[in-house]
């Protein structure tokens, strides 16, 4: 059964795109840090495809993607050349790679998470594994550079919409398994997820949107019990 995101063409394009983007983002911040070019190319090629890595890993398929698929290695190496000469520019980029990053997040989220059920995984397992491929090349990253990882660091909608996206896919997979809708209209769903990943991102950073931290509390409840013992 074929997964609608690799058999897809136009969505292979946008993965490439993807993995050269994120890749790009990687090899900035080792730029920043002032790492030579064996540090710079292992950092994009541990962020573009890092998280395919560990999700194939746990899988069991071997060998992963990181190391196998040809075109997307290229793509690496091509985003390292790139970042090593074009930083400057690319740093200002802010809104174009933050655009990229939340299409590389949709997309890899939904990805994960198809080829997990694809090779048996329960819908749980799977909805982790569209986390781990969609999280794990930045978390890579960031542990790499000691810098506190963007899925804690970034109070923005970025992991929670990753966990969203997979949790979808799971439904739409499972009706196109049981042939409950055809492979049109896998895609179409599989591209309104992405689309949403990106709007929702996006919206985010743009107007502030935070997830909630922990409830704010100055007192306990064994105060609040002796203060009413007291009276």
């Amino acid at each position: 059964m074929q997964l609608a995101l690799e058999s897809n063409v136009f969505f292979w394009g946008v993965e490439y795109v993807a993995t050269f983007c994120c890749g790009l983002l990687g090899g900035l911040s080792a730029v920043k840090r002032g790492y030579d070019f064996i540090a710079i190319m292992l950092t994009v090629w541990l962020t573009g495809l890092g998280g395919g890595l560990i999700r194939d890993v746990l899988l069991g398929v071997v060998p992963p993607v990181g190391v196998s698929n040809k075109g997307l290695v290229v793509t690496c190496i091509v985003a390292g050349l790139a970042v090593a000469v074009i930083y400057p520019e690319a740093n200002q980029m802010k809104w174009t790679m933050l655009t990229l990053d939340a299409l590389a997040l949709g997309l890899y989220s939904v990805n994960g998470t198809q080829k997990a059920l694809m090779y048996g995984a329960s819908g749980m397992t799977a909805c982790f594994m569209g986390l781990a491929t969609a999280l794990g090349g930045g978390l890579i990253r960031d542990v790499l550079l000691n810098a506190v990882p963007a899925i804690v660091g970034d109070r923005h909608w970025y992991a929670l919409l990753s966990a969203i996206a997979s949790m979808l896919s799971v439904f739409v997979t499972r009706a196109y398994m049981k042939h409950d809708i055809d492979f049109s209209w896998e895609v179409a769903l599989d591209l309104v997820i992405v689309f949403l990943v990106v709007l929702f991102r996006m919206a985010s950073v743009k107007f502030d949107w935070k997830v909630p931290v922990a409830l704010k509390r100055t007192r306990t409840l064994s105060t609040r019990r002796n203060d009413w013992d007291s009276l």
